[in-house]
């Protein structure tokens, strides 16, 4: 017989392979997302707190001018005070709805972001 012969360890020389850390990059996307979410409604909603835009004085000064508020308004001061809460209130209205787009943005996120994970998970069981 030849020297050169291969012999096999038995199967219980063989050291069980270690089990294999589980990446969870899901969980650190999803958590990415909801911290892109969170600054995004943060930094809208702090934009929206400096109230009326700097160039609304002008407007009402613009709007104002002239005769222009004698069909609607008693006074030239009271046009721009009504002129300046009309602008106001459109700028608060206006950061309600866009809050309320962002947050409704998210959750639409969140749901199609759990229905893949759902998908996902059940995939794998089965195989």
């Amino acid at each position: 017989m030849s020297e050169n012969t291969i012999t096999t360890p038995a199967v219980a020389d063989i050291p069980p392979a270690k089990p294999r850390k589980r990446k969870r990059i899901f969980m650190w996307f999803f958590l990415a997302v909801q911290a892109i979410f969170i600054a995004w409604l943060i930094t809208g909603i702090a934009s929206a707190a400096h109230g009326i835009p700097a160039d609304a004085h002008a407007q009402a000064l613009a709007y104002c001018k002239g005769n222009g508020w004698s069909p609607l308004f008693k006074s030239y001061q009271d046009c721009i005070v009504h002129y300046a809460n009309g602008m106001r209130g459109a700028a608060e209205v206006g950061s309600t709805i866009g809050a309320g787009l962002v947050i409704g943005l998210w959750v639409a996120t969140d749901v199609v972001l759990g229905i893949g994970r759902l998908i996902v998970v059940f995939a794998r069981r089965k195989g």
